[in-house]
């Protein structure tokens, strides 16, 4: 009877521990936690004492300890909270799909052939034109299908 371990397949989820089984990230997360809840306790203590003290430097840490261990699909926890402002308050929930019919197509194109008539005319009064308008530029004005 052998003994059998099980090696995962995906080596890139393996992550290397530095210290006491934690990450570096981890590591570097909960100090920052007591860099702030050690100062926070003894400010807290002299006002409220000992018990709500410990709550608010509760209360305090656990921004970071979350930052350091939660992690989904790989993310950790600050990608996932800028995705998700960045899906709620950046970019609009609804994207409405605008459809271009045909009638709308050919309405575009008969206000843009007006637009180009009125130009023409502009510059005609103006004097700004001195060319000869070409064969089947006239004949295109003559049917605009």
């Amino acid at each position: 009877m052998a003994l059998s371990v099980g090696v995962p397949r995906d080596l890139s989820k393996i992550k290397t521990k530095v210290a006491l089984n934690l990450t570096a990230r981890q590591l570097i997360c909960f100090g920052a936690g007591l860099v702030v809840a050690v100062p926070s306790f003894f400010f807290f203590k002299r006002l409220l004492g000992m018990e709500p003290a410990a709550l608010c430097c509760m209360v305090l840490c656990v921004p970071f300890f979350f930052v350091g261990m939660y992690e989904k699909n790989s993310l950790p926890a600050e990608k996932l909270l800028y995705f998700a402002f960045r899906a709620k308050y950046i970019r609009p929930e609804i994207r409405p799909k605008k459809i271009v019919t045909k009638q709308e197509a050919e309405e575009r194109i008969i206000n843009v052939r007006k637009e180009i008539e009125e130009l023409e005319s502009k510059a005609d009064k103006k004097g700004g034109r001195n060319r000869e308008i070409p064969r089947h530029a006239e004949e295109a004005k003559q049917n605009p299908a």
